[in-house]
């Protein structure tokens, strides 16, 4: 431990140092030339055995002036500097250093500026990855829950509805006993990033420095233990970015490091465009699609220009450093789409090749399994920017996400489940998809149901056992409700100080919550004890209007004496009457299945079987689950 605390004295001292500036300054005779001054570097250290370095240098007086990195086994192979002096980008050669502290000195006639930096000792952290024997849990910070830090903002306002309402790390961390209750093994919390200058950014998605971490959260080091208590407990800690933009009130919108580092100006910039067909399409012309990834996502949100390759090179190590730094198990990539593909191409290489555990998840809001499955890695597709895999492990499953709300929540048939879970050939790992009731940016599944409870205990009866990763998002589990943004984003009950009830707890919950969060518990956990229902195969077997069967089992051959693997019957009618299957199990993962029993959670339908035939009696709004033997 002594070695960990000197360590991180170090890092903490050598940002101090850079960002504060305490960098040293010797200067000559006073003249019109300025002074170099260092005031920012990033990143604001590295470790010996990763790539060499490209490090980002903020500061003043760097027109004509000599840039010098002294250290063992280290040297400078490029300088660039911006037209305006304020920017350096400095290329290091690393791969013959051990872990020291550098000098960077920064020289013109009338004199220097120097900093140290650090290169550290690596961890080797397992960065292990998330899969379908997972199950994920979405977390806003700042509308989950207030616990006690080290920073504290004083412009938090919960009567603000798009303010900041006090959320942060440690009210997560304490926590996490109620997330593995729940059946949770992995958390995602949406960008850490600071928003400082976006009065309104409490989501995290208008950075303005992708190296701090917004003071409203916490510090780093609370963020590093919440990846430390999490791993403890044997979970997984996701990280959100969004490559794609920055918020308006960066300082690179008015300064930018390079004249093409975003696409366009504040004064002058295109539009977005969500038409993702045109993207798909290798007949689209430039025209047709050039809105999609060059286009602002609003106008306080400008676009960074992944083409340029200082922007492209600063965003990978950007990653890199945080999944160093927190030891991350995985990445969220929001708005995937919206950056050219030729990026995430280099991006997941870069990550993969460094990681080789590390799961990597990409928002497609689009409920298209073709224009979803266009952006999976594992394949390469030739579209309307070229022809790439973009080495992405799994997209989210929105083309399930919208049907699982069309058929429970809008009376659509159960057909329609069938039908989209057919396009799984579009795919190539069908079974990695990560699925969803709902996320920060949809309204509350229970809302759009009407607020019928039993909708939602079906909803998540089918997240549990269908194939893919089930993500839970915080509150859908006592069934909050809310429509759209920011209705869909309201604070925890029992997260902060003054809360009438605290549904963390059983004696917090009312009845109807307290039935939700029992029903996707004992689900949870369910599937967290069978292999089967984690990464067995699925075989959809009969849908109709109201009821949809299908299999998970380990192995397609059957019942067969010698199979001893599990083998999985659900059963779901969404009607209002009980519903009669009758099955044929011959040529099917059932076949010579003779035992079905039902499980402890789920309802209990009245089911018989001669061995070929199965005839279940399913009752109405309701799920079943049977182990066949």
């Amino acid at each position: 431990m002594p070695a960990v605390r000197s360590f991180l004295t170090a890092l903490f001292l050598s940002i101090f140092v850079c960002i504060i500036p305490r960098c040293g300054v010797a200067q000559t005779a006073v003249s019109r030339v300025e002074t170099p001054q260092i005031q920012k570097i990033d990143p604001p250290n590295w470790w010996a055995s990763l790539p060499s370095p490209m490090l980002l240098v903020y500061g003043h007086g760097f027109t004509g002036a000599q840039f010098n990195v002294a250290g063992h086994g280290v040297h400078l192979t490029r300088t660039q500097i911006s037209a305006n002096g304020h920017w350096a980008f400095l290329w290091l050669a690393t791969d013959n250093a051990t872990p020291q502290t550098l000098t960077i000195t920064a020289q013109n006639p009338q004199g220097q500026a120097h900093c140290s930096y650090i290169l550290a000792q690596r961890t080797h952290a397992a960065h292990a990855g998330f899969s379908p024997s997972d199950v994920m849990y979405l977390i806003m910070t700042d509308r989950f829950a207030e616990g006690h830090s080290a920073s504290d903002p004083p412009d938090d306002n919960r009567a603000a509805v798009r303010g900041w309402h006090g959320g942060n790390f440690a009210g997560i961390a304490e926590h996490i006993g109620y997330l593995k209750q729940l059946g949770i093994t992995t958390l995602w919390t949406t960008p850490i990033f600071s928003n400082a200058g976006m009065p309104e950014s409490y989501h995290g998605y208008a950075a303005t420095d992708l190296y701090a971490v917004d003071p409203h959260f916490g510090t780093l080091a609370e963020y590093r233990h919440l990846s430390d208590a999490l791993h403890a407990q044997g979970m997984k800690l996701v990280i959100d970015l969004a490559p794609n933009h920055i918020g308006i009130a960066d300082p690179w919108v008015k300064d930018p490091p390079a004249p093409d580092w975003l696409h366009g100006t504040p004064a002058h910039h295109l539009p977005v465009s969500a038409d993702f067909e045109e993207l798909i399409d290798p007949h689209a012309p430039p025209q047709a699609w050039r809105n999609i990834t060059s286009g602002w996502f609003t106008d306080a949100m400008p676009d960074l220009n992944q083409s340029n390759p200082l922007v492209a090179r600063y965003l990978i190590q950007n990653a890199i450093w945080w999944v160093e730094t927190a030891k991350l198990d995985g990445i969220r990539l929001d708005t995937f789409p919206y950056v050219n593909r030729a990026y995430w191409h280099q991006f997941d290489a870069a990550m993969h090749r460094l990681y080789p555990h590390l799961t990597i998840v990409g928002e497609i809001f689009n409920r298209d399994p073709e224009i979803t499955s266009f952006f999976a890695g594992g394949v390469t597709h030739k579209g309307a920017d070229g022809t790439y895999d973009t080495g992405l492990d799994t997209p989210f499953d929105f083309p399930v996400y919208f049907t699982l709300r069309d058929v429970l929540a809008q009376g659509k048939p159960m057909t329609e489940l069938e039908s989209v879970l057919r396009q799984d050939s579009l795919y190539p790992h069908p079974a990695r998809l990560a699925t969803f009731l709902g996320n920060h940016d949809t309204s509350r599944f229970l809302t759009d149901a009407g607020g019928d409870p039993k909708k939602l205990e079906l909803a998540f009866g089918l997240l549990a056992t269908l194939r893919g990763m089930p993500l839970v998002y915080a509150g859908d589990e006592i069934g909050m409700t809310g429509k759209g943004d920011p209705d869909n984003r309201h604070d925890f009950p029992g997260g902060f100080p003054g809360d009438p009830h605290d549904a963390f707890t059983a004696a917090g919950r009312n009845a109807e919550q307290q039935q939700l969060f029992d029903w996707t518990s004992h689900l949870m956990n369910y599937r967290r004890a069978h292999r089967a229902l984690q990464t067995g195969m699925e075989q959809n077997l009969f849908a109709d209007a109201h009821e949809f069967a299908f299999v998970r089992a380990e192995e397609a051959s059957g019942c067969a004496p010698a199979h001893t693997n599990q083998h999985f019957l659900v059963v779901v009618n969404d009607g209002k009457q009980s519903q009669t299957v009758n099955l044929n199990l011959d040529h099917t993962a059932l076949s010579g299945c003779t035992e079905f029993r039902p499980a402890p959670v789920g309802a209990a339908a009245a089911l018989k079987t001669d061995g070929s035939q199965v005839q279940i009696v399913e009752p109405a709004e309701s799920l079943s689950i049977f182990t066949a033997r």
